[in-house]
């Protein structure tokens, strides 16, 4: 399901107050931490992602293999920081994408 206009609006301003809980770093993406943020995402349902001054990952183009691996949807990128929103499978975990639908 792609996200309207409105509902990415309504998760931007969720994720505003968020502090990014994945940061990478010289590293790069590699499959434990597309693991680690499946994961994430499964019981955050929306979370933020820094790309470290260090890495040589571009936000694009981790945000497509994301998008890809994950099956994410990216809500937003500023700068080195993403935004990333999936609804979650477990019902108990369901809260922001209750609210993304009801939109």
């Amino acid at each position: 399901m792609e996200l309207r206009g409105k509902q990415k609006r309504f998760l931007r301003s969720q994720a505003h107050h968020l502090q990014p809980i994945f940061q990478i770093g010289k590293n790069g993406i590699n499959d434990a931490v597309i693991i680690q943020i499946a994961e994430a995402l499964e019981k955050r349902e929306l979370i933020k992602i820094n790309l470290l001054q260090n890495t040589d990952e571009i936000a694009e183009d981790v945000a497509r293999i994301l998008e890809e691996k994950t099956n994410c949807q990216v809500v937003q990128i500023i700068g080195r920081v993403l935004v990333l929103y999936k609804a979650s499978s477990k019902e108990k975990y369901q809260r922001i994408s209750k609210e993304v639908r009801s939109i």
